[in-house]
């Protein structure tokens, strides 16, 4: 395999192509907006700047990366001559429907279909193709670049075929990939974000500081980051679907989201991305400035 496209210029979607491109595949980012894929390529160029850095690659291999990257505004053209299509847009199902029936008519009829989708049904994304057997989850962690997990989901019809060819083609970018079956969450977030959304709860009822749950899980339990600020940084509003995904899948009361939760969306408090969530962000990155009003 040596043809990948990827679906999406955010910040999973650049990072993907990153490691791909890195891995000697040729890539296809492919994004609506034309000043989307400039900024990813910019953010690519700068990671691979910060690898050199580092000593862990030299510019004859950040040169080869940016080389292996070319850009497309449309499905049709992006995914062309993919063997492999990673679709990284936002966490929305009919957002995510709508562009499987795309890919599924315009990729070659052999190409593999994947989905970064951190909980959505890979069987509900499959059946908006002809190709279920050949539509699989490909869920990478952020950063992408950084993390070594790949949560390799199996949708009900994926053939096992597929399955080993995704196991070897992470293994293969340096990933340590990790085959789950298709219920609401997966493993990853079946696990995270009930404690993230416990977190939240002990906030709203006054058990604790933002900063003292925080300490409590990276001091006692190990974490390198305590649940409140992974929520900014992963975005409430990420943290909000995948909830409410686990909840309508399941129907099981202890998946609620918070109040607190709920109301932060609302009012356009989504974490580091808007600025302010329970910590105060610099605008434009991610560095943590100062707690937020909870402190």
């Amino acid at each position: 395999m040596q043809f990948v496209s990827v679906i999406g210029a955010g910040t999973m979607g650049n990072g993907i192509a990153h490691v791909f491109a890195q891995s000697g595949f040729k890539v296809t980012l492919v994004d609506v907006s034309a000043a989307q894929l400039e900024k990813a390529i910019g953010t690519i160029t700068k990671n691979l700047d910060r690898q050199l850095q580092k000593g862990t690659i030299d510019e004859t291999i950040k040169l080869a990366t940016l080389n292996n990257i070319t850009t497309a505004t449309t499905i049709e053209a992006g995914v062309a001559t993919a063997q492999l299509v990673v679709e990284a847009a936002t966490e929305n199902t009919a957002l995510k429907l709508k562009i499987f029936e795309q890919l599924d008519a315009a990729a070659p009829t052999t190409a593999i279909l994947a989905t970064n989708t951190s909980s959505i049904s890979i069987t509900k994304i499959a059946a908006a193709t002809k190709r279920p057997t050949q539509v699989i989850g490909m869920h990478f962690m952020n950063p992408v670049p950084v993390m070594k997990l790949v949560e390799i989901i199996n949708g009900y019809a994926t053939t096992k075929t597929v399955t080993d060819t995704i196991v070897t083609l992470s293994k293969q970018l340096g990933k340590i990939p990790c085959v789950v079956n298709d219920y609401p969450g997966f493993i990853a977030n079946r696990i995270l974000m009930p404690m993230i959304n416990e977190a939240i709860c002990s906030l709203y009822e006054g058990v604790a500081t933002v900063e003292g749950i925080d300490t409590v899980m990276k001091l006692g339990m190990a974490h390198p980051m305590g649940p409140l600020q992974l929520a900014d940084f992963i975005g409430l509003d990420v943290c909000l679907s995948i909830l409410n995904v686990l909840h309508t899948g399941f129907g099981n009361p202890k998946y609620a989201a918070c109040p607190l939760l709920v109301n932060m969306v609302t009012a356009g408090k989504l974490g580091a991305k808007s600025g302010e969530g329970f910590y105060v962000y610099t605008p434009g990155n991610k560095a943590l400035v100062v707690s937020s009003q909870f402190m």
